[in-house]
């Protein structure tokens, strides 16, 4: 049953997201940006909604009172799953994404990133690429914008062990950015690499700011040592509930494994 629903909610993810990308196209790039992404939040809506009926997800958010107001910030979120990278988007008024170059070549996807004003970024070219993510997301910040980046860069199993690269560092540094960490549980619910997505609850927080002027090392080391702390949390809360998925326990069960292996050497 529970991948009957996932294909099912698969496909029904790729229309409606295709469906209202169509439907759109003629007003949304008539509209002034600010005002269009009321369109992409229509469209995260519908499809939380789907996964509801569908798949039978609730979703809880946590922390809103630290989402900075009136000010930039760049938002520096674990990416488990499909699912944070439209979610987020919800709170935040003028949202901008750091990006792959790659995915502005997606047909109509890309005409949509492109008028959103986004922050692609060409991986292969590596200085000359942080050098122009800086810039870019720099003009953006101190236009009044929040610049969502994934600090490890790509999906990562819930549970994997962190692979935080340089990028954020930088951007926090360059910039002279606050910085909200977020951390989620959602690869639980909805694994990497899977078809399979499980019912539950998927937790998004906010955890406190990062303000400016900490040495580099040290916003690294405690940027990823809030997402962690929080995520491993967030884990722990669903191996412990009354209908944890699967991936949860097996977490759990790893470390207990891992702690008891420690404290008989």
């Amino acid at each position: 049953m529970i991948l009957l629903r996932s294909l099912v909610f698969t496909v029904a993810f790729y229309v409606a997201t295709l469906a209202q990308m169509v439907f759109w196209t003629p007003v949304f790039f008539l509209l002034p940006r600010k005002f269009a992404w009321h369109i992409p939040r229509l469209w995260a809506k519908s499809l939380l909604w789907l996964q509801h009926v569908i798949i039978g997800s609730r979703y809880e958010f946590r922390g809103l009172h630290n989402i900075p107001r009136g000010r930039p910030f760049i938002v520096a979120s674990k990416h488990q799953s499909t699912w944070e990278t439209y979610t987020g988007l919800l709170f935040l008024d003028d949202p901008s994404y750091v990006l792959k170059r790659e995915l502005m070549f997606i047909p109509l996807w890309g005409w949509y990133a492109t008028k959103m004003k986004v922050v692609p970024v060409d991986r292969g070219r590596r200085g000359v690429a942080l050098a122009a993510m800086a810039a870019t997301a720099g003009r953006q910040y101190h236009e009044g914008r929040q610049i969502i980046i994934y600090p490890e860069g790509t999906r990562t199993a819930a549970g994997a062990a962190p692979r935080y690269k340089y990028g954020i560092t930088h951007l926090y540094t360059a910039i002279g950015a606050t910085v909200l960490p977020v951390a989620v549980n959602s690869g639980l619910y909805w694994p990497r690499r899977s078809w399979r997505l499980y019912p539950g609850t998927i937790v998004m927080e906010f955890l406190e700011p990062i303000e400016p002027g900490l040495a580099r090392d040290e916003f690294a080391a405690e940027l990823e040592r809030r997402i962690e702390a929080a995520t491993d949390g967030l884990i722990a809360e669903a191996a412990n509930c009354d209908n944890p998925p699967p991936l949860a326990l097996k977490l759990m069960r790893r470390r207990r494994a891992h702690a008891g292996a420690a404290g008989s050497a």
